[in-house]
């Protein structure tokens, strides 16, 4: 699996959502048996700043990801996006049933993160872990 290693979201206001494109994921199954299916997760951690002051969290409850569609550029099987929207927990990104060969699938994730009208204005950071079984 491969992601992209890091992204910049939108500026936002108190109370607003940040968003952005975290750029293409993929994932490259090369074990050629039949079936093949394997289930692709995400996980997000709080987003975070150094700045001065309370509220300096941002819970990972606020986290949503979007992955979209998901593009087979080979195998078989039937490819399932996570969300066709943007969903209220970070979960499932793609799965692949059936099928059989190598496959290898890629999406184009977007995150939004809702911003508490009560965090400490500042820039924050937080991670987004992609993971296959």
């Amino acid at each position: 699996m491969s992601a992209p290693a890091g992204a910049a979201l939108s500026n936002t206001t108190f109370g607003g959502t940040a968003t952005g494109q975290l750029g293409t994921v993929t994932v490259n199954d090369e074990r050629g048996v039949v079936p093949a299916p394997w289930t692709a997760t995400v996980t997000s951690t709080a987003f975070t700043t150094g700045a001065g002051g309370a509220n300096q969290s941002i819970p990972n409850s606020d986290v949503e990801y979007w992955s979209g569609s998901a593009t087979s550029t080979n195998g078989s099987g039937t490819f399932t996006p996570g969300q066709a929207t943007a969903a209220a927990a970070v979960t499932l990104s793609s799965a692949q049933t059936g099928g059989g060969g190598a496959n290898n699938v890629s999406w184009n994730p977007t995150v939004i993160v809702n911003v508490p009208s009560t965090v400490a204005a500042a820039q924050y950071t937080g991670t987004i872990t992609h993971s296959v079984a």
